[in-house]
């Protein structure tokens, strides 16, 4: 997936490849004690939360439209001799054949059209093992940091919408956050950790 998206990320995982930036994000660091067995990472990014994983003994496939992001991850993975399938994809099409125990997808659904994310969500959701856990980050509407995105290209989900999809899985975590962007923007994202029921 050649989009606004993926090159502007490209770009800064370039930035941290080259100083060696591979610090743990606040969400990433939430989903860590989630996170067991067989693992789907989704716009894994730089992989730092799927090499956590991994150290924690998880098996973990990573996805990412970055070639960046995956030929790092794919080169770290190997230096540290862990359990890490790193895969450029274009993550627009989740077409896998398999159910996993964790399913990760952190920052990634926001930078589709509204009926790919939405789409992706329920891909998600129905990727999960029974009493496995969906761990899922998305921009809210009332966003105003756009630098990522392309004109219709994007979608600011709303409050209900993580809430709603996993309704009668068992909500681990959930929680709303605001934070200050550059230029006076703001970003607001949801995260919610679900666990599927057992059957």
């Amino acid at each position: 997936m050649h989009s606004r998206s993926v090159e502007f990320f490209d770009a800064q995982f370039r930035r941290q490849v080259t100083s060696a930036d591979y610090v743990l994000n606040p969400f990433e660091k939430v989903a860590l004690p989630f996170m067991f067995g067989d693992v789907l990472d989704l716009g894994c990014g730089l992989g730092n939360l799927s090499i956590a994983a991994a150290k924690n003994g998880c098996h973990v496939t990573a996805l990412d439209g970055s070639t960046t992001a995956v030929v790092d991850l794919d080169r770290r993975a190997k230096e540290l001799k862990l359990p890490i399938t790193a895969i450029q994809a274009d993550l627009r099409e989740m077409n896998l054949d398999r159910q996993f125990d964790c399913v990760v997808c952190i920052g990634l659904l926001m930078f589709f059209p509204r009926d790919t994310a939405i789409k992706n969500l329920v891909k998600i959701r129905d990727q999960v093992k029974p009493d496995g856990v969906a761990l899922v980050n998305v921009f809210l509407e009332g966003t105003t940091w756009l630098a990522a995105t392309e004109s219709g290209q994007y979608y600011l989900f709303s409050e209900a919408e993580l809430p709603d999809t996993f309704s009668g899985w068992k909500i681990e975590y959930q929680k709303i956050e605001s934070f200050e962007a550059p230029n006076q923007t703001v970003k607001r994202f949801c995260t919610i950790v679900a666990r599927r029921p057992c059957k």
